[in-house]
């Protein structure tokens, strides 16, 4: 058996994550800020798959809560195949209406985690010659829209830069790049969803479903729906002065800022 660890493991894509690579066998490690609701998960994947399921509480907003996160990724002795970086948030509101100590919070996140803790697997990794990460973006990273959008346009430049880097070496890294998810995302940041058409939800599980297969398949960046692909290759021929437009308008209101 091999192990995964999944960040921000108990709700939406990350949940789904789990729930998915217990069912093919894998061993976990479940990581998020709620020891309840983490041990509750773990039972629950492992009297239904069999595996066993690890908790690892942890805050990725604190320099410990990566730490430990760290450390565990770096455990020589019970090796951790997989990484999902899956832990995010959203902040409600414009730029300058969102507090700097969010901003900087959603950074250490979004940002200083993916980075400390994909580095923590990799070497690791590296040395064994196998292993995976999957870093989870979004498709704001290709629009010009606030400081999330900015946020997660980092982790693809990182997680492609760094692919390139380790090629050969056995080593994959894919950023995962979805639209809308129905997940606790929306309610956790207060923004509401009724205004968001039917057609540009996305279902968790066939998501990670795709996901995986572009892993498989060596792919270093995915965008599992043909909806949201069709959008960013609209994306990319739109005048970025227009596109900065309708996205300013949409993300008010759809989207985290």
């Amino acid at each position: 058996m091999t192990t995964a660890l999944i960040t921000g493991s108990t709700a939406g894509i990350g949940a789904a994550f789990a729930r998915r690579l217990a069912a093919d066998g894998h061993n976990l490690v479940l990581v998020a800020r709620d020891t309840k609701r983490l041990r509750e998960q773990a039972t629950e994947l492992h009297d239904r798959h069999g595996i066993e399921a690890e908790v690892l509480t942890a805050d990725l907003a604190t320099d410990p809560g990566i730490e430990a996160v760290a450390g565990r990724l770096s455990d020589r002795k019970a090796p951790v195949d997989l990484l999902v970086n899956n832990a995010g948030f959203g902040n409600k509101g414009r730029y300058l209406d969102v507090s700097m100590a969010d901003e900087l919070k959603m950074l250490k996140v979004h940002c200083e985690a993916v980075l400390r803790l994909t580095s923590a697997a990799t070497e690791a990794m590296r040395e064994r010659g196998r292993g995976g990460v999957v870093n989870v973006a979004s498709v704001a990273a290709f629009v010009p829209r606030g400081t999330y959008g900015a946020s997660k346009a980092w982790v693809v430049q990182f997680t492609q830069g760094a692919a390139r880097d380790l090629a050969g070496s056995g080593v994959r890294l894919m950023a995962l790049c979805p639209g809308f998810v129905r997940t606790e995302f929306h309610q956790r940041a207060g923004m509401g969803t009724d205004n968001i058409p039917g057609w540009m939800w996305l279902d968790a599980d066939k998501l990670v479903a795709a996901a995986l297969t572009d892993l498989s398949r060596g792919r270093t960046l995915s965008i599992p729906d043909p909806r949201y692909k069709a959008l960013m290759g609209l994306v990319k021929v739109a005048p970025r002065r227009l596109l900065g437009g309708i996205t300013s308008r949409t993300g008010r209101k759809y989207g985290p800022q």
